[in-house]
């Protein structure tokens, strides 16, 4: 899968001494038209691709599927591209790493218009997160806004407005 992006967190200088360690999550873009399939959170004020981290030996196709599935209601998944890969290098808030180093592979495919039931984590449901369809321009209006004015602003919705306007700029063109 190609390459998107590589980012590191202004905090880190070097990686020379630090201890480091991969996380493999997948993001999901389903589109109809400009309309794209996000998860807004009350918390931080933003929208977001629908994925998350795969589980200890998951295949990552799987792992798109079983994250849109729960964290969206998303029924008949299909018709899956590679889209690439977008790299993250972030501080990490526990004494066992210094670094984390987030994959997340990013796949197009199509969804049924209607959304089923979901099955958000505890920290999702208290994050006030929802899923819908949204205008990708609207979206990208929004977390603009919000990477502006927002003290809460950190690398996540850094990566998801990036992801936005690549999708706006590779897929919709």
């Amino acid at each position: 899968m190609k390459y998107i992006h590589s980012t590191t967190h202004p905090s880190i200088d070097t990686f020379d001494g630090k201890s480091i360690f991969t996380r493999k999550s997948t993001r999901a873009i389903a589109l109809v038209g400009e309309e794209i399939l996000l998860l807004y959170t009350e918390r931080y004020h933003d929208y977001s691709l629908p994925g998350g981290g795969l589980n200890e030996g998951e295949d990552i196709i799987c792992g798109m599927i079983r994250e849109l599935a729960e964290e969206t209601g998303a029924q008949n998944i299909r018709n899956i591209r590679e889209l690439g890969i977008y790299e993250e290098y972030r501080p990490w808030y526990k004494e066992d790493f210094d670094i984390m180093h987030m994959i997340s592979y990013c796949f197009t495919c199509e969804v049924n218009d209607s959304l089923g039931d979901t099955s958000f984590e505890h920290y999702e449901v208290s994050n006030g997160m929802r899923p819908g369809w949204i205008n990708i321009h609207e979206a990208i209006a929004h977390n603009e806004e919000t990477l502006n004015s927002s003290d809460k602003r950190g690398m996540s919705i850094e990566r998801e407005t990036f992801l936005l306007h690549y999708i706006k700029n590779e897929v919709l063109k």
